[in-house]
């Protein structure tokens, strides 16, 4: 095996995976979603769909939107107790057909809860038919030998995900002082509030 040749394949497969999602109506609807929630942002996924639902609610706290990350599995022991009828959550699943999201999102309906944004890539997904908007990650070929490990899936989730948060920080017109009040230390809380003492 060459290696670095198999390396270069793997990232440029990720690459693929992001330069191919296509950015539509639905992407923009999403972000309004969000900008007018009434009440709370809350992002779930299961797996590595997971840390990257839970990585997009740490990105938007720093960006000036309260959000807070619900582990479907945690949801099944009172956690789901968090989702308000007035609230949107922002599933991941790559498949959609991930259980424990399925079973949560269905149990938030009965909560009354009024928007699901889903973030999927398979066209036969129950997640599609849950969701008020569907964010379509495209077609997704893994670069694992298996076919099976998410790597490019995650690059995409990963895109998506700042995408609506980086938009919907500008939509909301955060200023640098903003962002310096929610980063008090480290190089960026530094960085932030230079000239803005």
């Amino acid at each position: 095996m060459n290696i670095q040749a198999r390396m270069r394949d793997i990232i440029q497969a990720e690459a693929r995976a992001v330069a191919a999602i296509q950015v539509d109506a639905h992407y923009e609807r999403a972000v309004r979603l969000m900008y007018e929630c009434p009440g709370k942002i809350l992002t779930t996924g299961i797996g590595k769909a997971g840390y990257m639902a839970n990585k997009f609610a740490a990105t938007l706290c720093s960006t000036a939107t309260p959000a807070h990350f619900l582990h479907p599995a945690e949801a099944a022991h009172g956690d789901l107790g968090l989702i308000g009828a007035r609230d949107c959550i922002i599933a991941f699943s790559t498949s959609g057909k991930s259980n424990e999201v399925i079973e949560m999102l269905e149990l938030a309906r009965h909560l009354g809860l009024e928007t699901i944004i889903g973030i999927t890539s398979h066209p036969d997904s129950p997640l599609r038919e849950l969701s008020d908007v569907v964010l379509d990650m495209g077609v997704i070929e893994e670069p694992c030998p298996l076919g099976l490990t998410p790597s490019a899936s995650i690059a995409a989730m990963l895109a998506i995900s700042d995408a609506l948060a980086l938009t919907l920080m500008e939509l909301k017109g955060i200023s640098r002082h903003d962002y310096g009040l929610r980063h008090h230390g480290g190089y960026l809380g530094r960085t932030a509030r230079i000239d803005n003492t």
